[in-house]
């Protein structure tokens, strides 16, 4: 619906209702026709009617609730005062609010409601049960048709709130990038770093001043009108003479000053400090996009610091510009971060404080003794004071969300507690203070001195945003300024600086390190990592240099908690440091040094970044200490509901308490486990390393050939016609080559395959020769001896591996696909090194290999090219537990089974064949496509993997987790029994 539409509408719904209204009769009409008006196509589907609240021994009935945007709705007749106690059936006397509170006690956590709506047909008075003491907000009837947005959070979700900060957010960085592109042409030298320092420095305080004018901090609009009286020749004056006003307290002031300057705030802070900062001269049109685009057209109050803060840094940062568009961790992620590591814990704390609050309310205004009321209050005091007393560090800040989130988290946290100080009837009274959670309490360290100055301005502008929250919660202002003067954000290298010295103490450590690989870092990078990764005597470790970049941050916070055992650090990464070799590279050396312990983590997610490109990383995040306590002991009791607690995994089935558990998160679903290795599963800290046989009596796994040939020996397939037209005799000698794309995607390549073809052969085929030529000439001008030494074998590929049957395993695939494709091929097809092999394997291993166990198995063990799979002959199968070896690791491992288990197993294998057969034309890519595998051949995976599963002993409904935490174990077990050795 347009906007003129919506408002016509609006003004009908308004001409229908005017003057009538009952309760029992047309309630459901009223809100049907409303929700018609917002825009909602088919409202019976939005809103639930009638919905029956269990109340003592009484029944209620909840009016309405919109369980898409969690509103509750106590709807009255028309001339019913909303304020008013009505008696209740069980003779209690309630408001529509408090018999609203009343339903909500026994709906559902899920469904407790974000809002709640009175309304009596001619007005609405609604309730943000985020600020449960504050004054509702009320919206006449009459009024509809010019304020019907007020009412837009009833059909909003919290993802389209989120979504319309995004946009508000984007839209100011547009116009800050407009501002900051006409600017830039006008500094003498633009690709000056002085130049850029200054422009960017520039920009930071137009929008503060642009906030400032919108959010109450100035008068509204009052730079707007100051700006407006220059001419753009006298603009750049004005703006140097407005800057050295905010930043002079005004006892200091000249007292001839222009009354337009003298009426500016002083806003300290360090902000408008440096005189020094270079001002270009102003044109008409810079001075139109600052005041009509900047500051007429453009609402800065609603921005959202958290993600504003990211927005502005990439406009403004050449980096981040020229990537395709802006890299900010969305709020969902920024809370699986803070909300395990200290925010869910305390809200429950503030949460039973309040309810302590009602309840003591509720016994004395039937009598009961007052003195309660003094215990509660210092209760809540208490733990205002303990919030005021956490500090944070994010040790890669960036522009300061994940510092700006927390800061207006515990600002929330703190307005119910003083809300509730403050009390409905006055009762409690404030003293000192009002305000105690401070910005200062927030340290950050980046490199990038602009991203400094974005997140020290973010964090302001959200003091300034939850300041107004509080002051409605007062009815009272508060002076929000001069700014108080705050360095808690340094410039630096946090690899390279000792965070101790930043705060006397941190109590949590949080961020998102850079991602950076090892072969994509630079030589000063790989230069931190190893002078991190040190062993007692100073030496770096061996595996240091093939490790992420981001681990450099979990050494140095492993390395700060070992000084500070009560601080705790969660940290966004890339899925690399729990997968493959890099778990026991980067955390061995962490458990070793500093008894690292996880506490809670998220599994591998998808992290979308918001650039053009939209590329796409798989990250985790990983909570950790090295005090030896776990979230629930460190932050109060777990309260842990039933359903939390994953009753199939095995691992808990021994532990009691929920109190020694630990949050575990895998997509929505969380378990509570005794302990969370560095792979991320429940289970001891085991190091998967790399042994060179398999640990279990399997036959050996190998790697294809490798042709070292620069490309002479292989023919592509549009030039194999050409090729035998020149030399036919050639044929005997060409095989089908495969590599993991070839074999998975049916793409036909071919090779001269000369091992053993006699010279005299040989000389008789031009076309043949032209290539054994090529290919001597590529390996004489390779810089590696090795490689040249093979100029000796000029016919020859480095390998000559050509089994007449052997099983083969991609090296590389899909991460998207639930089995990797596993298939035999014959002596007539030549693999290469990015092909596993394993020669003369028979149906039953191929069918274990290609069971959901050990693809559950690989996709743990496993490294990442990119987010694909890097199948390792050495990590993941010769690590691989087979059914029953554990018991006897030097049993062959086809005779660790029951024959019946193992003739199983080779039926089902068989049958995957089979209905691969039947589809000729297709590539593996495509049957093993989960849009398209033909159902036939995923019921035959689906039997298979039930097959392997039995002759595991694991039941049907086994979860992969929970697979890979029984895989552990029997890991755990060849190991002690000296497998592979």
């Amino acid at each position: 619906m347009k906007p003129q539409e919506q408002k016509r509408a609006a003004r009908d719904f308004v001409a229908f209702w005017t003057g009538k209204g009952y309760e029992k009769g047309q309630t459901q009409p009223f809100w049907l026709s409303l929700l018609r008006v917002l825009g909602v196509e088919r409202p019976e589907t939005f809103i639930e009617f009638e919905d029956k609240a269990h109340i003592d021994a009484a029944h209620g009935f909840i009016d309405g609730y919109l369980p898409a945007t969690r509103v509750l709705v106590e709807q009255k007749s028309l001339g019913k005062d909303l304020r008013a106690a009505i008696r209740q059936s069980d003779g209690t006397l309630l408001s529509p609010y408090q018999q609203a509170k009343r339903y909500i006690v026994d709906l559902p956590l899920s469904r407790h409601p974000r809002w709640v709506v009175t309304c009596n047909f001619e007005s609405f008075l609604v309730y943000d049960m985020e600020r449960p003491n504050a004054e509702p907000e009320t919206i006449l009837l009459e009024n509809l048709p010019d304020e019907l947005y007020r009412l837009s959070f009833l059909v909003q979700t919290e993802a389209d709130f989120i979504r319309r900060e995004e946009e508000i957010s984007k839209a100011a960085g547009d116009v800050v990038g407009r501002i900051y592109d006409a600017l830039l042409k006008q500094y003498r030298d633009p690709s000056n770093p002085a130049t850029l320092k200054s422009l960017n420095e520039l920009c930071v305080r137009l929008v503060f001043l642009f906030y400032a004018e919108d959010a109450g901090v100035f008068r509204h609009l009052q730079f707007r009108d100051y700006l407006k009286r220059f001419a753009a020749r006298d603009a750049r004056r004005a703006l140097l003479d407005l800057f050295r006003v905010l930043d002079t307290p005004p006892a200091e002031r000249d007292p001839y000053l222009d009354p337009d300057l003298a009426d500016f705030p002083y806003v300290n802070g360090g902000l408008f400090a440096n005189a020094a900062l270079e001002v270009p001269q102003l044109t008409d049109e810079i001075l139109s996009l600052i005041v009509k685009n900047g500051s007429e057209e453009f609402d800065w109050k609603d921005i959202s610091p958290t993600i504003f803060g990211a927005v502005f840094e990439s406009t403004l940062n050449p980096e981040t510009r020229r990537s395709g568009g802006m890299h900010y961790t969305s709020l969902a992620n920024i809370h699986k971060v803070i909300g395990p590591l200290f925010l869910d814990a305390l809200s429950r704390r503030v949460d039973e404080a309040l309810r302590t609050t009602e309840h003591t309310e509720n016994t004395e205004k039937k009598g009961s003794v007052s003195s309660v009321s003094s215990v509660v209050k210092n209760k809540l005091r208490a733990l205002q004071d303990e919030m005021a007393s956490l500090t944070f560090l994010d040790p890669a800040c960036g522009s300061g969300n994940f510092l700006t989130e927390t800061y207006v988290c515990l600002r929330r946290l703190e307005n119910r507690i003083i809300a509730a100080l403050q009390g409905g009837q006055g009762q409690f009274d404030l003293e000192g203070d009002t305000v105690k959670v401070s910005i200062r309490q927030f340290h950050g360290i980046e490199i990038n001195d602009f991203a400094v100055a974005v997140a020290k301005s973010a964090l302001w502008i959200a003091e300034s945003q939850m300041l107004n929250e509080t002051q409605a919660l007062l009815h009272r202002n508060i002076d929000f300024l001069p700014l108080k003067t705050y360095d808690g954000i340094v410039e630096g290298n946090a690899l390279r600086m000792d965070w101790a010295s930043l705060s006397p103490r941190f109590d949590y450590i949080m961020g998102n390190p850079p991602f950076v690989g090892y072969s994509l870092q630079s030589e000063a990078q790989k230069a931190e990592i190893l002078d991190l990764y040190r062993d007692e005597k100073g030496k770096p470790y061996k595996t240091a240099g093939k490790i992420d970049y981001v681990a450099g941050w979990y050494w140095k916070g492993a390395e700060y908690m070992a000084a500070h055992p009560a601080t705790r650090t969660a940290l966004v990464s890339t899925n690399s440091i729990t997968q493959g070799e890099q778990v026991a590279s980067v955390w061995k050396p962490l458990v070793a040094r500093f008894g690292a312990s996880i506490d809670f983590a998220h599994r591998t997610f998808r992290w979308d970044s918001e650039s053009n490109s939209k590329a796409h990383v798989h990250c985790v995040i990983v909570g950790f200490s090295c005090g030896g306590q776990t979230p629930m002991r460190a932050n109060g009791s777990a309260n842990a509901s039933p359903e939390g607690k994953s009753q199939k995994a095995g691992a808990l089935a021994t532990a009691s308490d929920t109190s020694e558990l630990k949050p575990l998160f895998e997509g929505e679903r969380l378990t509570l486990v005794p302990h969370i290795n560095p792979y991320l599963f429940s289970g001891p800290d085991i190091w998967v390393e790399s042994p060179v046989r398999p640990l279990c009596a399997a036959p050996e796994m190998t790697t294809g050939n490798r042709p070292a040939d620069g490309g002479a020996l292989i023919i592509e397939d549009e030039d194999l016609a050409s090729f035998l037209k020149k030399s036919p005799d050639a044929e005997k000698f060409i095989k089908r080559l495969a590599g993991s794309s070839e074999f998975i995607n049916g793409r036909k390549r071919w090779c001269l395959w000369l091992v053993g073809a006699p010279p005299q052969e040989l000389l008789k085929m031009p076309a043949v020769m032209e290539r054994i030529a090529k290919c001597r000439e590529n390996r004489l001008a390779a810089p590696d001896p090795g490689r040249r030494k093979l100029a000796e074998t000029p016919t020859l590929f480095r390998e000559t591996l050509n089994p007449a049957t052997c099983v083969a395993v991609p090296e590389v695939s899909s991460e998207s696909r639930r089995y990797v494709p596993i298939g035999f091929l014959d002596q007539n097809t030549i693999t290469t090194n990015k092909i596993k092999i394993i020669p003369n394997a028979t149906l039953y291993h191929f069918g274990v290999l290609t069971s959901n166990v050990h693809m559950a198995w690989m996709r743990t063990v496993c490294g990442r090219l990119k987010s694909d799979y890097s199948y390792s002959n050495n990590l993941v199968y010769n690590n691989f537990p087979w059914p029953g070896a554990e018991t006897n690791p030097k049993t062959p491992v086809h005779l660790c089974v029951t024959a019946e288990q193992r003739e199983r197993i080779e039926q089902t294998a068989q049958g995957i064949l089979d209905a691969r057969a039947k589809y000729p034309d297709s590539s593996l890519a495509a049957l093993y496509n989960e849009l398209t595998m033909p159902p036939d051949l995923r019921k035959a995976h689906q039997e298979n993997d039930r097959a392997v599963m039995a002759a595991y002993g694991f039941p049907v409904k086994t979860t992969e987790s929970e697979c890979v935490a029984e895989l552990f174990k029997r890991y755990q077990a060849l190991v002690a029994k000296g497998g592979g050795r």
